[in-house]
């Protein structure tokens, strides 16, 4: 990844909002201080992991960039005798109140199906194979108590840090997208901020309405970054038969469409019934 991608990846990051505002569902959010990224040059980031361990090298550049926290811990496991049972993310130091807080990073990709009644059970992956419901209890009733284990007390002891003088937070951002042709931004206590597309099914794409643009599936370290004109695009049927080749794997693609020079949207195709 070059200079200019890893910057738009940064942009990306920033420019996504959170999932929520303040404190819902006894989880309060780490706000991200404004960062003016005029003169930040990113570093090198490992193209060979999967998007949420990129996202945490974003986050870590940013705050050390900023300069507001001191970066205590990164990604520090957590051991039961030779078993992991799991890792903390971030603990940070402020260097202006010297307050403790452990962040959670999460940045997913979301569809929104209204067929479910409550908003917190309506957000799933493209695939279905991610449920936010079950991330955010995850986070609750996991990841902030490990801290608080035996083990996690003996692995942060160790590094110098005392988990009873650390506040917890989540860094927790998404891009939602909503069924097509539908409005579907009745979520609160969800930010409707997030919402940034759409998602529609294999025959609604296969249709006079898109058959006039033309396209470009972005890699999955692309999905952060907005849509730009700097891309291969490709007319509506070679999308298609791309496309169809990924449904047949159950695997539901991110699409950028292009409508004008300056006008683009982007949506996943889902594979499911």
């Amino acid at each position: 990844m070059d200079l200019a991608f890893r910057k738009k990846q940064c942009i990306g990051f920033l420019n996504t909002p959170p999932l929520w505002i303040n404190e819902q569902f006894n989880i309060q959010q780490f706000e991200l201080p404004e960062i003016d990224l005029t003169e930040f040059e990113p570093k090198a980031i490992p193209s060979k992991i999967r998007l949420g361990h990129q996202m945490e090298y974003v986050f870590k550049q940013l705050v050390e960039y900023h300069g507001n926290y001191e970066i205590l811990l990164h990604n520090l496991p957590v051991h039961r005798g030779k078993q992991t049972i799991g890792e903390i993310d971030f603990i940070l130091k402020s260097l202006s109140t010297e307050q403790l807080v452990h962040v959670e990073l999460t940045y997913k990709f979301y569809i929104i199906n209204p067929e479910i009644s409550e908003p917190i059970h309506q957000l799933m992956g493209p695939n279905k194979r991610d449920m936010f419901f079950t991330k955010m209890e995850k986070i609750k009733k996991e990841q902030f108590r490990l801290l608080h284990a035996p083990e996690g007390i003996s692995a942060l002891s160790e590094k110098g840090v005392n988990p009873a003088e650390v506040l917890h937070r989540t860094c927790y951002k998404a891009q939602l997208f909503k069924p097509f042709k539908s409005d579907a931004s009745h979520i609160r206590p969800l930010n409707t901020d997030c919402i940034v597309g759409y998602w529609l099914r294999f025959d609604d794409f296969n249709s006079e309405a898109f058959k006039d643009y033309r396209f470009y599936i972005p890699y999955k370290s692309e999905w952060v970054v907005a849509p730009h004109d700097k891309v291969h695009w490709t007319p509506h049927f070679e999308t298609l038969m791309d496309i169809n080749l990924r449904i047949l794997k159950k695997n539901a693609p991110m699409v950028w469409m292009r409508k004008s020079d300056s006008v683009f949207e982007k949506f996943f195709v889902v594979w499911w019934k």
